[in-house]
């Protein structure tokens, strides 16, 4: 039997340790509070989380990260994208030799720029090859109530894929392979902002043309950043970019989504902040986007204009005028 660790018992890190269950894996579920261990080990719950969802008997929890990371063939990684440095480097002396990591997180760190996998193979100290990236369309209460869901199984070593692919393959949860590490995983990043700004819009009382146009033209600054860092271009129109884009954009378990709505209704960031319970990673990343975007010559004017409105203070109204004054050129541009 796959042994598989997951790092985090938040929302998508506990769906996740039930996906890996469901497909035969024996689980390790590590997470900081005791009371939520003890929940998941007693009553099969996260109560926190998914309290209606019963977890297989197959996931055990613990707050011992040597006891999670003990001869796991996979240790999944699932905590907010600005702790993940400090985290993983208190874990990785304690990780299986020739573990794979894979990464559940959607961000860009803040000060580096730098993607999460590359986070993970700095402070572990392993080659691309032993870090996979699983992302796409995968709303966490959806796929905790073992809803049909499509993913991505990213990794530069496309037997490491497979075999990922092969242990989180359920007849709900479908994942497929790519070799494309880096344009799966600006499209999971990018489309957090894409959809703080589609909130904003939503909070503001704009219509489905201007979320529509918001999603569309997000997509192509997601394309271009892609490109300019060595992605492939399909891989935008996939899964992993306009797949997860959509979801994010449009539905109502979307954090960032309901955290712009916020905004857009008038709220400040801290107000939005008190009320929000979860990470909605757009909110930092939106700067480290900004900032990879700079180091890359690459305009993404909806990225900045969300930077200006979470972070400057600027009003939604005037930030929304000053995007639909830029000077008019060519969609492809």
């Amino acid at each position: 039997m796959t042994k598989a660790a997951v790092f985090g018992t938040g929302s998508w890190g506990t769906a996740f340790a039930m996906v890996l269950a469901d497909a035969g894996c024996d689980v390790s579920l590590w997470g900081r509070r005791a009371e939520v261990v003890d929940a998941v080990n007693t009553e099969r719950r996260n109560p926190d989380y998914h309290p209606d969802t019963e977890l297989p008997a197959a996931v055990h929890a613990t707050t011992d990260p040597a006891e999670a990371a003990d001869g796991a063939e996979f240790t999944v990684l699932s905590v907010p994208s600005q702790t993940l440095r400090g985290n993983l480097e208190s874990w990785a002396p304690l990780l299986h030799p020739g573990t794979v990591l894979v990464s559940l997180m959607k961000g860009v760190e803040l000060g580096t720029a730098k993607r999460m996998s590359e986070v993970a193979e700095e402070v572990a100290g392993v080659p691309a090859d032993r870090v996979a990236v699983l992302t796409g369309p995968n709303l966490a209460r959806e796929i905790a109530q073992r809803q049909p869901a499509a993913a991505v199984v990213a990794c530069a070593d496309e037997d490491a894929a497979r075999r990922l692919q092969s242990a989180c393959h359920t007849p709900y949860f479908r994942p497929y392979t790519n070799t494309d590490v880096v344009g799966c995983e600006l499209g999971g990043a990018v489309k957090n902002v894409i959809a703080l700004a589609v909130g904003i819009a939503d909070g503001m009382g704009l219509g489905d043309n201007a979320k529509a146009s918001l999603i569309t033209r997000g997509l192509a600054e997601t394309t271009r950043l892609g490109l300019a860092m060595g992605a492939d271009a399909p891989t935008f129109a996939g899964l992993a970019g306009m797949g997860d884009l959509v979801a994010t954009c449009s539905s109502p378990l979307s954090r960032n989504n309901t955290f712009g709505q916020n905004l857009g209704r008038g709220m400040t960031l801290q107000e939005t902040i008190a009320v929000t319970r979860q990470t909605a990673e757009g909110v930092k990343s939106c700067e480290s986007v900004l900032d990879l975007a700079r180091r890359h010559g690459v305009e993404m004017p909806i990225t900045e204009t969300v930077v200006g409105i979470v972070h400057d203070g600027k009003p939604p109204l005037v930030a929304l005028k000053e995007l639909m004054s830029r000077s008019a050129k060519p969609e492809r541009a």
